[in-house]
């Protein structure tokens, strides 16, 4: 087991692989810009290293200065958390270069999933399900039309390098098609540097929903059931849900025991998670996340474990602690995602919490990094706090959040919560019969200034 880790990340996430390190008996270092000197993260890791100054670019996306923090403190493995680093397969080369350790995949995993055409591909060949489109980049305009016609309209235009919805563009009819695919690869060079996109059938009303798979490296692997992370804005997820509301037992066997066995197949090491577009009975494959996910504590929560710990564990060439028949399904969970912005336009506003105070109680789990006093820096992402529930079942774990968000104070800042407040309200969420457009258009007609 390794003596000291290095978390290449910040706020909730960095604390998140601190706790599950301490518990282990794991020293760790917290790497932090300038902005974050007075971060928790920084607080509580045993030993901190100032990596640059505060845009990303020159601290927490920086790889030397993240490499010579190892050298320095004599850390032996990274953690990467999400985003970030965390898919950049350049990177873990570079960490397995320098006889590091990355608490993740091998960088060909990341490799081949990080570009969507080679990881629909792959996936193919794997025996897991997806949606009908081209078979790889898309030339051409008039390759466009051509296979349009073929797949039959309604289809998205997405970039191959894409992610975050952008590069991604709906055309309804064959009058779109023009538009669509020269804005989709005008937006995906401005954004990724690669204007290469790829065409699917868009389907009307699908749920969103994600299969979470654990392998060990070595030919053996599980699935953990599923998320349901249809509530969305803007391609963002707002509300995740485990176990999903519309999926069967017979479904979830099914749908598991495929993604399970693919990236067994594939020797996969630690944390995964392969989504899915689910419409009328049907998977269709999107994507493969080769990182842990901003919503893996509601999978935590219905299995009882530690997906942190696994991810340490199976990195330090152990093998994992539970197989598949040791995984059951307890109760529900659910986890909201709280952002500093300000409604209905959900601008960013960063600032000073003048008071903070964390719900409590059975079943309620805080994951922030914020205090009493703290200043939310402009310069990251403006998640600022997961609130996740857990009960017996679906309806006492939506009572359980209704509570917990009543009790949640943030002052100082703008924050998402009225929208949650707003969202128990409806009959659609209350019962579970929403789709990934749903939100979209409640927002529409229900959130305006």
């Amino acid at each position: 087991m390794f003596d000291k880790i290095l978390v290449a990340n910040r706020g909730e996430i960095a604390l998140r692989v601190i706790r599950a390190a301490r518990e282990m008996g794991i020293q760790t270092v917290a790497v932090h810009s300038t902005a974050d000197t007075d971060a928790m993260h920084v607080r509580m890791a045993d030993e901190s290293v100032c990596i640059g100054p505060p845009p990303g670019t020159d601290s927490y996306l920086s790889i030397p200065s993240i490499i010579a923090a190892c050298e320095i403190t004599g850390a032996q493995a990274i953690h990467p958390g999400y985003g970030f680093l965390s898919e950049n397969a350049n990177f873990v080369q570079i960490v397995d270069d320098h006889d590091l350790t990355f608490i993740g995949p091998t960088a060909k995993h990341i490799q081949v999933m990080g570009d969507k055409i080679t990881a629909k591909d792959t996936m193919k060949e794997l025996g897991v399900p997806c949606v009908p489109g081209s078979d790889g980049g898309v030339p051409d305009l008039e390759t466009a039309r051509a296979l349009c016609k073929d797949i039959g309209y309604p289809v998205i235009v997405k970039a191959t390098a894409g992610g975050g919805g952008r590069g991604m563009k709906v055309a309804q009819t064959a009058d779109d098609i023009d538009m669509a695919f020269q804005t989709a690869r005008s937006e995906a060079k401005a954004a990724f540097g690669n204007d290469e996109v790829y065409i699917e059938k868009y389907l009307t009303t699908p749920r969103h929903i994600e299969i979470q798979v654990f392998g060990d490296g070595k030919g053996k692997a599980v699935h953990l059931g599923e998320r349901d992370c249809s509530l969305q804005r803007r391609h963002q997820k707002v509300l995740e849900e485990a176990p999903g509301p519309c999926i069967s037992e017979e479904e979830r066997a099914r749908i598991g025991k495929i993604c399970a066995d693919a990236v067994a197949k594939i020797d996969y090491a630690g944390a995964g998670t392969i989504e899915f577009l689910y419409e009328n009975g049907e998977f269709y494959f999107i994507e493969m996340n080769t990182r842990l996910q901003v919503e893996h504590p509601v999978t935590e929560a219905i299995f009882d474990v530690d997906l942190v710990r696994e991810q340490i564990r199976v990195a330090a060439g152990l093998p994992m602690s539970f197989t598949q028949d040791d995984l059951s399904i307890n109760g529900h969970a659910i986890e909201v995602r709280i952002n500093a912005e300000k409604l209905p336009e959900f601008a960013p506003r960063p600032g000073r919490i003048s008071q903070f105070h964390a719900p409590g109680g059975l079943g309620v789990r805080m994951d922030s990094a914020l205090y009493d006093g703290y200043t939310i820096p402009p310069h990251y992402d403006s998640l600022i706090a997961k609130l996740i529930v857990h009960g017996p079942d679906r309806a006492s774990a939506l009572a359980r959040l209704d509570r917990a968000l009543g009790e949640l104070i943030v002052d100082g800042v703008d924050t998402t919560v009225p929208l949650f407040h707003a969202l128990l309200q409806e009959n659609d969420v209350l019962d579970g019969s929403y789709n990934i457009h749903w939100l979209e258009h409640w927002l529409e007609t229900n959130l305006q200034d």
